[in-house]
């Protein structure tokens, strides 16, 4: 698998309200400056339908060693949602021949500090994973009542959680 370098440098599409482009810029300063950019979540299961959770490792740039039940990333300058969630899931689970992922649903993910159109994806993981370890310090395959009984004491990450409970909405 080749692996793009991600880093503060990368250049991100900006996007207005609408999800429409209207420039680019560095992801640090998409971040600093709080600029709308895209992001993907791609929640992965295994075959018994557990689903794979993961802590964040203490050098991301956002919500750094916080657990997620979702892997993704940010979508780069002119990649598309759906390029942007193969790519990342293959990367963060180290599974070469991934699926493609599912789209299920967009949404303006807003905060004081951040603001990213969030487009969510599942995937059925077809065998082991092997986790970037720039990108994962731990991870399992958690029964959703596992995950379940952690999420009120597990420190999760904003974003994810925001995109969980759209999705267990739509259950």
């Amino acid at each position: 698998m080749t692996e793009q370098p991600r880093s503060a440098d990368e250049i991100l599409d900006i996007v207005d309200e609408h999800d429409q482009v209207v420039g680019q810029a560095r992801r640090a300063d998409a971040y600093a400056r709080r600029l709308i950019h895209r992001c993907v979540f791609i929640l992965a299961t295994d075959a018994d339908g557990r689903i794979f959770v993961h802590r964040r490792t203490a050098q991301k740039l956002v919500f750094p060693s916080c657990y997620d039940m979702f892997v993704g990333g940010v979508v780069g300058a002119g990649e598309s949602y759906d390029e942007a969630a193969r790519r990342e899931a293959g990367e963060e689970l180290g599974v070469v021949d991934l699926p493609r992922p599912e789209y299920l649903f967009k949404f303006l993910y807003e905060t004081s500090e951040h603001a990213w159109w969030s487009a969510v994806y599942r995937v059925t993981v077809p065998g082991p994973v092997d986790p970037q370890v720039e990108e994962v310090a731990w991870h399992a395959f958690l029964t959703r009542d596992e995950l379940d009984a952690r999420l009120a004491r597990w420190e999760w990450v904003p974003d994810g959680m925001a995109a969980w409970r759209k999705l267990a909405a739509r259950a």
